[in-house]
């Protein structure tokens, strides 16, 4: 796995942000489903691999050698698990896409999820 760096998760995050202003550009409903798709699989969408991101980053403060071992660090790293689980929460958002298939009459969803095609 190549190295991460800040400017590979900033690329990300710019990504995202064309993805939003193109799909404020009203357009076609079908293309707009098929590229939000893989951020909302109900596996590996953007809601469970935040919260696992948000779980990872608590792990690595509460064991790192260096963080205090303070009240308030305990309260940041609960506020972080907190967020986490809201998150994870979110991963029923893949439903949505399927309801919004299905009202549009739009192509049905291809078959597996959208790492299998």
């Amino acid at each position: 796995m190549p190295a991460l760096t800040p400017d590979a998760i900033r690329t990300l995050t710019e990504t995202l942000a064309d993805l939003t202003d193109y799909l404020r550009e009203n357009p076609d409903l079908d293309e707009a489903l098929a590229l939000v798709e893989p951020l909302l699989d109900e596996y590996t969408g953007l809601p469970v691999q935040f919260a696992d991101t948000l779980r990872a980053l608590a792990r690595a403060i509460q064991e790192h050698p260096g963080a205090p071992r303070t009240a308030q660090v305990d309260l940041l790293v609960t506020e972080l698990r907190t967020a986490a689980w809201e998150q994870a929460d979110l991963h029923t958002l893949h439903y949505v896409l399927d309801d919004l298939r299905d009202l549009y009459g739009s192509a049905t969803a291809p078959e597996g999820c959208c790492w299998c095609r």
